[in-house]
């Protein structure tokens, strides 16, 4: 059974995205970026990891960087009012 993005989140996960930087081997000289995004709880980042770790088993690809992006806690969104300025008759 999947557990909603809220429910995740209250269990600490949040919004994590990984850049992947790698190369492929018919094209050793030239750096790929693959984007991934998922909900995962810092600072161990399990998802991620096992993800990395699918990578390096099923992936024909050289990993040279990953870059982590992580939200932070939960929090209402933000929200701005406009004065609005007018007569009523």
């Amino acid at each position: 059974m999947n557990e909603t993005d809220f429910a995740a989140q209250l269990r600490g996960a949040r919004l994590t995205t990984a850049e992947v930087l790698y190369y492929r081997p018919d094209y050793p000289s030239l750096l790929q970026s693959f984007c991934w995004q998922t909900q995962d709880i810092a600072p161990d980042f399990p998802r991620l990891k096992q993800f990395l770790d699918h990578w390096r088993r099923e992936i024909e690809a050289v990993i040279h960087s990953v870059h982590v992006a992580h939200a932070g806690l939960i929090k209402p969104a933000e929200w701005r009012g406009a004065a609005l300025m007018e007569k009523i008759h």
